[in-house]
């Protein structure tokens, strides 16, 4: 349930951020507002994967790469990474801030990537019509 709370909230702040992100590498404006959207983005990142890593534990008995979801895993890695990467890169100011807006770029579309793997998934369990796949993947969200 949590998961399908966080998954849509976290969708609307990668589509706000996106546009703010944008905004600032075309215009040079809003870079603070851009800043505070990655952020936001990031933290409900983390509460997903968290919650994400509880609920394979409780399906699979494994925190992270059930065979179920194990590419999908591996990639949520990287998205994990380039999305710390950037917190890392604010918090010791590298790369400039268009630097680390483009960083952020790249970590939105290994997101978007990795959400698709979700729901590529999920609609081909839909399609199976059930078994073992798709009642595991009931409450499945991207990270």
């Amino acid at each position: 349930m949590v998961q399908a709370i966080l998954a849509p909230i976290q969708f609307l702040a990668f589509v706000i951020s996106v546009s703010l992100v944008v905004r600032y590498l075309l215009t040079g404006e809003g870079a603070g507002a851009a800043t505070v959207s990655i952020i936001v983005k990031t933290m409900l990142l983390y509460a997903i994967m968290i919650t994400g890593s509880i609920w394979e534990k409780k399906v699979f008995g494994r925190w992270l790469f059930a065979p179920a979801f194990y590419w999908e895993d591996v990639f949520s890695m990287l998205v994990l990474a380039l999305h710390t990467a950037y917190l890392v890169a604010l918090g010791n100011d590298w790369l400039g801030e268009r630097g680390r807006m483009i960083l952020a770029l790249a970590a939105y579309a290994t997101y978007a990537v990795n959400a698709g793997q979700f729901l590529w998934k999920l609609r081909v369990a839909r399609l199976q019509g059930g078994g073992p796949v798709s009642d595991s993947t009931a409450g499945a969200v991207p990270a």
